[in-house]
């Protein structure tokens, strides 16, 4: 049986190549051209992009090009432009919504694989055929199909490949179909600028047309008013199930919005779940821990396995976003020498390393710093905080774009935090709760 795929979301160039030191077999992104994530888009220029997918390729891994949001009549000639574009990069499949534009791509780029947008919502067997008829190789599965629907889908259309969203924002419609964020922002979700106004807070009116009196309903105490918040997916627990099925071919990660630190840590989670559980050592505690250190709004395990009326935790109505158990405190460079700080770090400060997938590191001391090793982690102790350039420093803060010296070289792309409560305390916030957004 063929291992499932690990799909991981590239923002930028940078995440791009997190996410795969980190443990992705492919990644999926694009400019800001008719990509659903206008302002990810836009970290990637037609250069850049193209520096990604030969980093990929390189490695053996994949990039998927998002080429999914909606058409205007008046687009139509940019999209054949964009697409023509794009193919010359050799990108390993399109990313795509609309019945319309797959048929574009088709006669564009007959040699590059499409692949159908979540946007497209394909719950059943029925729609799946129509897509594998006009060309579709691969279904990205609505998030709220069931596991039982997959299975169908794949008994009716063998051939036809299916992902899976296991991670991530979920949203409070069908992907897209929301139109609350075009009402009050003009922002229109499924052509890629939703402006998340179901994350919002909203106070709750009772207006009495005949003597036109309007007055404030009261809020529960402990109860907040994000009454349209969806939790965050999280289906690490069921990574086991999902691969015992059979039948789902790609595993994919929502967040190209997000930070670095998300980008590899969840990342990573991921990989080694499903490498666990086809090594018959699955244990769900383990991706929790880690998945739990990131930003979050609660987690979910979604529809995939219990139907959505069976389902009375998919909310958080008292807040919008939580912090994890843990903050990033710097990212070290893709050369390994320097890092750059993301957080308030000082002289003595001890910063626990994050490894990419496979990587490792060695014990030592010297003047500039120490790596330890402590139950099974690793830590850096900063003894001299220098710059590249020379300049010493007392504490670095966030947003200083110096590059500080390592005591040695480590694997590109490691990742240093600490623990959220430490990371509190330096900013002078020591007892604040978890609902500040604090985390890079």
């Amino acid at each position: 049986m063929q291992k499932a795929e690990l799909l991981a979301p590239a923002g930028n160039l940078e995440k791009l190549k997190i996410a795969l030191n980190y443990g992705a077999d492919a990644v999926y992104g694009g400019t800001s051209t008719f990509s659903l994530r206008i302002r990810s888009g836009k970290e990637f220029d037609m250069d850049s992009f193209k520096e990604g997918i030969e980093y990929a390729h390189t490695r053996g891994k994949k990039v998927y090009v998002t080429i999914n949001s909606f058409p205007f009549n008046s687009q139509l000639k940019l999209y054949e432009n964009h697409i023509a574009l794009m193919a010359e990069l050799q990108p390993d499949a399109l990313i795509i919504s609309s019945p319309g534009i797959i048929k574009m791509a088709s006669k564009i780029a007959p040699n590059i694989p499409l692949h159908l947008s979540t946007q497209a919502n394909v719950m059943n067997a029925l729609d799946a055929q129509v897509y594998y008829d006009l060309g579709v190789q691969r279904i990205i599965a609505a998030r709220e199909i069931s596991l039982r629907d997959c299975e169908a889908i794949k008994r009716a259309i063998p051939d036809l490949e299916i992902e899976i969203f296991v991670h991530g924002s979920m949203c409070f419609a069908y992907s897209g179909r929301c139109l609350i964020s075009a009402l009050q922002k003009g922002r229109v979700p499924n052509r890629g600028s939703c402006a998340n106004d179901c994350r919002f807070p909203y106070e709750i009116y009772a207006h009495n047309p005949e003597t036109n009196t309007t007055f404030r309903l009261e809020e529960e105490s402990e109860v907040g008013t994000y009454i349209m918040n969806a939790k965050d997916m999280n289906m690490a627990s069921h990574i086991d199930e999902i691969l015992a099925s059979g039948v789902i071919d790609s595993l994919k990660i929502e967040g190209r919005t997000k930070s670095p630190y998300y980008a590899g840590v969840v990342t990573k989670a991921y990989r080694h779940a499903i490498d666990d559980c086809y090594a018959g050592d699955f244990v769900a505690a383990r991706y929790q821990a880690e998945l739990e250190t990131t930003q979050n709004r609660g987690f979910t395990d979604a529809y995939l396995i219990s139907r959505p009326f069976e389902r009375d935790d998919t909310q958080s109505h008292d807040f919008t976003i939580q912090n994890g158990t843990h903050q990033v405190a710097a990212l070290v460079s893709e050369d390994g020498k320097s890092w750059r700080c993301k957080d308030k770090t000082c002289i003595g400060d001890e910063v626990e390393i994050v490894l990419p997938v496979g990587a490792t590191v060695e014990v030592t001391e010297n003047e500039f710093g120490a790596i330890i090793e402590r139950d099974g982690s690793y830590w850096l102790k900063i003894k001299k905080i220098i710059a590249t350039g020379g300049k010493e420093f007392e504490c670095i803060h966030s947003g200083d774009l110096n590059d500080i010296l390592l005591p040695v070289i480590l694997p590109g792309y490691t990742i240093l935090r600490r623990g959220i409560d430490e990371a509190l305390e330096k900013k002078g916030l020591a007892g604040e709760n978890d609902r500040a957004c604090v985390q890079d």
